[in-house]
């Protein structure tokens, strides 16, 4: 006989924890090894049982389920994580994927729609509940459904938007570096990266872009 597979449930309410709890014990696929009750715990959980897959709510007390869920899939990449979340809005369904999750699950789904979603996860592949998918999926060049793209914004990392707001306020490369404390060579490539990845070509357009955000007063 296969081994059963190993979950842990990160939900901040106990009654809710104590149903999925009840419910997988109750599939012999399945043996719940930890439970958390917030972000950290899911994180100390995953490290210490190393579990194919961790049932997690996306809010979470004390470190929230998307920055648990970040921390969980670049320590532990090999362990599954199903998003049981009451989120159905294209916002948190993307961004638990851009963070890393394997599947995406509403609370409102039945018994049935949660083992699917479990099975689905574990035997490798992606998992979208009914309810959402047609709201973050797209049609590629081949009909193909692939997750929306991210916008040229959502791509930018906290660092090229902190360069970003500094271009648009006037700053110079030197001015930047100094103040980030960086040298003025990584500034240049931030820089760069910045025009790439918006498309933008030059000083006044990235401005301009960064006005157009609010990172900037009119």
């Amino acid at each position: 006989m296969d081994r059963k597979k190993h979950i842990v449930i990160a939900e901040g309410h106990a009654i809710a924890r104590a149903g999925l709890r009840c419910l997988l014990s109750a599939e012999n696929e399945y043996e719940v090894v930890a439970e958390a009750r917030d972000g950290l715990e899911a994180i100390r959980c995953v490290e210490s049982c190393r579990p194919d897959l961790v049932l997690l709510d996306v809010t979470l007390p004390k470190l929230d389920g998307m920055a648990a869920l970040k921390e969980i899939k670049r320590r532990f990449p090999e362990t599954r994580v199903l998003v049981l979340s009451a989120h159905t809005t294209d916002e948190y369904v993307l961004e638990a994927f851009r963070r890393g999750a394997n599947g995406y699950c509403i609370k409102d789904v039945t018994e049935s729609d949660l083992f699917t979603a479990l099975r689905t996860v574990l035997d490798g592949q992606r998992y979208l509940s009914p309810g959402i998918s047609d709201k973050v999926l797209e049609e590629g060049p081949r009909g193909e459904k692939t997750l929306k793209c991210d916008s040229s914004w959502d791509r930018l990392t906290e660092r090229e938007r902190e360069i970003l707001k500094m271009i648009g306020e006037g700053y110079m490369n030197k001015n930047i570096a100094e103040y980030l404390c960086i040298s003025v060579k990584t500034v240049a490539k931030h820089r760069a990266n910045l025009m790439k990845k918006l498309d933008l070509h030059t000083a006044s357009a990235l401005t301009a872009y960064a006005i157009g955000k609010g990172l900037v007063a009119k």
